[in-house]
């Protein structure tokens, strides 16, 4: 249970170092596009401006991530909580779904968060074809795919997406 907890705590903080790393290269970015568009007009654009909206896409990422996250241990929660048997790919599926629906960071976060428990799963001994299953369910709900085409006959309806 210790090392269990410590992995998730670890593949957190990696996740919140990546997320503000890449919210910031999307900040420089594009501050470096509004330079040139300003430039190149004569320099009567508003920088400030765009600043202002380069810093609200990258807290809209940032927050993205976030509850993209969130959403990604609620299905892992869920999923402990019901402990119905072949349910693992209808929670993978809708963990991911749902952390999609926060735009960009969100599926960041559940691209993250998926990647790193197939890997946890690949030192754990999980079979190649178990951790690829995991991974199509993954992406299936990630890309906008209905979740319960996994979903397990007589899973109680309180987990339904």
């Amino acid at each position: 249970m210790f090392i269990k907890t410590r992995v998730t705590d670890m593949a957190f903080i990696l996740l919140l170092f990546v997320t503000l790393k890449v919210a910031a290269v999307q900040l420089e970015a594009a501050l470096a596009v509004d330079d040139e568009s300003s430039s190149s007009s004569g320099g009567g654009g508003s920088s400030s401006s765009s600043i202002g909206r380069a810093w609200q896409r990258a807290k809209d990422y940032v927050s993205g991530v976030i509850n993209g996250a969130r959403k990604m241990q609620r299905a892992y929660n869920d999923m402990k909580e019901a402990n119905w048997k072949k349910s693992d790919k209808y929670f993978h599926a809708r963990g991911n779904a749902d952390a999609a629906t926060h735009g960009t960071g969100g599926r960041h976060a559940a691209k993250f968060i998926s990647d790193a428990r197939e890997a946890y799963g690949f030192f754990k001994g999980d079979s190649a074809a178990d951790r690829a299953a995991d991974q199509r369910a993954n992406e299936h709900g990630r890309n906008g795919g209905d979740p319960n085409k996994y979903r397990p006959i007589g899973l109680p309806k309180k987990y339904k997406k």
